[in-house]
């Protein structure tokens, strides 16, 4: 193992050496950091790359991926995902790519772009959630890699990762985050940034986690608190009890910060109703709040 290696994996969240895990592998140097890093690490590793078929190279880097698998003799799975043209095609690409790839695949995300989602999440309004992001996220073991080593590792390899062009397009958010912005924020702190943010992402999870506690210390549903006494609780329990109580037992997420703060004002006399996803409504009746 080189010196290289030794230095990513000290840094490294995986899991003990000889688990079987699920790696999403794009073929760009931060996955196939992932890849290298999870052998060096002793894992049994099964590799999945998902096809959209939305990029001319796509079939390339697909190619590129089931050699490198097995010139390092690892188990390689191409999902074959269509994804028809049309609006919101990154959102949607996405969704498809999670709907492919097994529950708990891990992910080549580093610090880098954990600090780029803080700051994507932050100029969407996001809440504590969004402000602490891949913090304790098993499926993110690279999140304290900066992207610069990893591709120096890659390289150091003697691999040349893909290349996807769309990374490059100022029309997406997180490139002009990338590109634009925490270049920007460099130049005014004087300093890199990145794991200023990373800190603080770390910070707010231990708060959020915290919240969360204390949320579920009250086990109480919806529907049996007085709203007086919900007034009466501190904002930031409030939200986090009723964002655990509004969750759609269909849905993965929790209900957005929007919505929690539509039930508020149900909670506070200043609406009758709020409207929540999945057609769902929470009304007030005789001090108590009705989910329906």
């Amino acid at each position: 193992m080189t010196s290289d290696a030794v230095s990513l994996l000290a840094v490294c969240h995986f899991p003990p050496a000889g688990t079987a895990v699920d790696l999403a592998v794009s073929g760009g140097p931060d996955s196939v950091g992932l890849l290298l890093l999870a052998i060096d690490a002793g894992l049994a590793v099964t590799v999945h790359h998902v096809d959209h078929h939305l990029r001319a190279a796509s079939g390339q880097d697909a190619r590129f991926v089931e050699d490198l698998a097995k010139t390092l003799e690892v188990a390689v799975v191409v999902h074959d995902v269509e994804v028809a043209p049309g609006p919101n095609l990154e959102a949607r690409a996405r969704a498809h790519r999670r709907g492919a790839l097994p529950p708990g695949v891990m992910t080549g995300h580093t610090m880098d772009d954990l600090a780029e989602t803080v700051l994507l999440n932050l100029l969407r309004g996001a809440g504590v959630d969004g402000l602490s992001p891949m913090v304790g996220d098993p499926t993110k073991p690279l999140r304290a890699v900066r992207r610069y080593d990893l591709h120096a590792y890659v390289a150091g390899r003697g691999i040349e990762a893909r290349h996807d062009e769309t990374n490059d397009s100022p029309a997406f958010w997180r490139n002009r985050v990338r590109h634009e912005l925490v270049p920007l924020a460099n130049d005014i702190a004087g300093r890199d940034v990145v794991p200023i943010i990373a800190r603080q992402a770390g910070l707010v999870y231990d708060e959020r986690r915290w919240l969360d506690e204390l949320a579920a210390l009250d086990g109480r549903p919806l529907d049996e608190v007085d709203c007086r006494e919900l007034h009466a609780w501190p904002r930031a329990r409030l939200r986090r009890w009723l964002r655990e109580r509004l969750r759609d037992g269909n849905e993965a997420h929790p209900p957005s910060a929007a919505e929690v703060e539509r039930v508020i004002r149900v909670v506070d006399g200043d609406a009758t109703a709020a409207e929540l996803t999945g057609g769902r409504r929470v009304s007030r009746r005789h001090q108590f709040l009705r989910l329906g």
